[in-house]
């Protein structure tokens, strides 16, 4: 036989041996633990093979971190043998004796083995001491509040004790929908000593927001870390400061000793989140811990004339809400005729103040007077929810008395259109020309050929504006030009009449103003108020009133009115209509 013969035949012969075999084993390293610590399982597989195991089954009891694959070829008295081995990184999701089951390779199922996972947990996360030599690492976490307001801010302290170095360590809250998840501040160090042992404790905040209320379920936080390898020499490099931070990242790390993973996690988080009460009957919803309300003049004294501008600054604070949630207040001031009013953008501000958050607003408003008299500014009330007495309170800008002389050339200005009333929300305007002039007359103060050069060039602009508003086009209808892609509103009315057929208030809230974007792409509405605002159907007005307060409040809600009234939002709205100024109302 020559050599080409007997290579095929030594090659067949291989594979034959080879594939005689399929038997699979398993084993644990270790078969017990603590809890938190991961385990090793080990697959092997006689002969060659291409499948991968199915791994299914463990998920019951195990979250599967990490898997590496090897094979080998091993030639003894002629006899040649091939084996593939696998091992898996297996966290167990609770404590006590856990089963893992079965597994099935090539039609062949591994043994079952048992795994305990012992120690007591759960006394640690609730804050107790752990017994000793029970626990190297763990979490605690304390709700400042078990029992919030809808959209109040909640404190969660978590802290992380350890006793060893940790290795490219992350602490996560996982988000929610009904929450909303927020860091507070930078996170500190101290230490504790617990039974003769000395822990490093790491301490974090967060501000939880609930955004319905009832009872509500989050996962508590949880540590994934790498720790020392306890069968491994010590790392020269983890015990010093600069390179074994808890929360920073060790170059050194694994390169002169083998990690093992690690997951610690806190106790689930339960909230039994109150509803807006009935006696809290504020235009906006602020459950805040205290609330203050200043402003101030310019100019604050002196003879005010017809024209000349006055400055009112407006600063609000809250002890416990951000500055997004916060009231537009200009839209909250009233105005008795004469008077016009031009808002400047807000200046927000959030900030830390202990335990808390602090939101702040400042606005500046510019109030000028159209004709000459006496005006009286009304008390501005702005109502929230003390949640430390459980009650409604108030605080106000108090009244103020403007008294308008003529304008400072002594010539009466002429009436300007009646601006908003006490009952009206302050909206901004452009100067008319009655104040351009007024800002003529007080010019002739300063000399007649000065007066009678702006006199010039103000007919003159006002002949250049009558001849082109002669040569301009018809203006176009409320919705020219702006439509938005028929198949993207299409889509959106469908989510948004899907959530009313559902009867979920939250959902129709939401795909109502995603539909009034795409209407809108340059100057969405910013809440239900403002949508509302734009609308000419009073019917449709006093829906969306009940779906922003059953939004706030719970309760039941029946989507079907809404969803036969509102079939097209660019339909029936109101040509003046213009977008809102500020921000959205509190609820997102």
């Amino acid at each position: 036989m020559n050599t080409p013969c007997r290579l095929f035949v030594f090659a067949a012969l291989w594979s034959l041996s080879l594939g005689v075999s399929a038997a699979v084993s398993a084993w644990l390293n270790p078969t017990q633990t603590r809890p938190g610590e991961a385990v090793q399982l080990i697959l092997k597989h006689d002969g060659q093979t291409g499948s991968q195991p199915d791994l299914g089954p463990l998920g019951q009891d195990f979250d599967v971190l990490g898997r590496s694959t090897g094979s080998s070829i091993q030639i003894v008295n002629g006899k040649m043998s091939a084996q593939t081995e696998i091992t898996l990184t297996l966290m167990p999701k609770h404590g006590g004796t856990l089963q893992v089951p079965s597994l099935q390779w090539d039609g062949e199922p591994t043994p079952a083995l048992t795994l305990t996972v012992s120690g007591n947990a759960a006394a640690a996360q609730q804050g107790k001491a752990p017994a000793s030599g029970s626990a190297h690492v763990f979490l605690t976490a304390t709700l400042d509040q078990k029992q919030p307001y809808v959209q109040a801010a909640d404190t969660l302290t978590v802290r992380l004790y350890t006793d060893q170095p940790l290795y490219q360590a992350s602490l996560e809250l996982q988000p929610s929908n009904d929450v909303l998840v927020q860091q507070l501040g930078q996170d500190s160090q101290t230490s504790a000593t617990r039974d003769g042992r000395t822990y490093r404790v790491i301490e974090r905040k967060y501000l939880l927001f609930p955004q319905r209320s009832g009872r509500i379920h989050l996962d508590g936080p949880v540590l994934n870390a790498e720790i020392q390898d306890d069968r491994g020499s010590g790392d020269p490099f983890g015990g010093n400061a600069f390179f074994g931070g808890v929360f920073g990242r060790n170059p050194f790390a694994g390169m002169m000793n083998a990690t093992r993973p690690i997951r610690v996690g806190a106790d689930p988080l339960v909230l039994d989140v109150r509803p807006r009460p009935a006696s809290g009957t504020g235009h906006d919803w602020l459950p805040a811990q205290k609330v203050t309300l200043t402003e101030t003049w310019q100019p604050d004294n002196g003879p005010l004339h017809v024209g000349d501008p006055i400055t009112r600054h407006v600063h609000l604070s809250a002890l416990g809400l951000t500055a997004s949630q916060l009231p537009d207040l200009s839209v909250l001031m009233p105005l008795p005729e004469g008077l016009r009013a031009y808002p400047d953008q807000a200046k927000l501000d959030t900030g830390v103040q202990g335990d808390g958050v602090v939101g702040t607003r400042d606005q500046d408003i510019a109030l000028i007077a159209s004709r000459a008299g006496r005006y009286q500014l009304p008390v501005l009330h702005l109502y929230w929810w003390d949640t430390t007495r459980n009650e409604q309170r108030e605080v106000e800008l108090p009244a103020r008395t403007l008294n308008i002389l003529p304008g400072s050339g002594g010539i009466a200005a002429a009436t300007t259109p009646a601006g908003p009333t006490a009952a009206t929300p302050l909206q901004s305007a452009k100067p008319s020309a009655a104040v351009a002039k007024q800002i003529l007359a007080s010019a002739s103060a300063h000399g007649y050929w000065l007066s009678l050069i702006l006199g010039v060039l103000w007919l003159a602009t006002l002949a250049a504006w009558w001849f082109s508003r002669r040569h301009r086009r018809p203006p176009a209808s409320p919705g020219a030009g702006r439509a938005a892609p028929t198949v993207a509103v299409a889509d959106a009315r469908k989510a948004f009449r899907q959530a009313c057929q559902d009867n979920d208030p939250h959902a129709a809230r939401r795909t109502l103003l995603d539909w009034a974007r795409v209407v809108w792409p340059h100057n969405p509405p910013l809440g239900l108020q403002a949508l509302s605002d734009r609308l000419d159907d009073v019917e449709a007005k006093n829906l969306l009133k009940q779906l922003d307060r059953v939004c706030y409040a719970g309760g039941t809600w029946q989507g079907k009115p809404l969803a036969e009234i509102l079939t097209h939002l660019d339909r029936n709205i109101k040509e003046s209509a213009l977008p809102a100024s500020g921000l959205a109302r509190l609820y997102p």
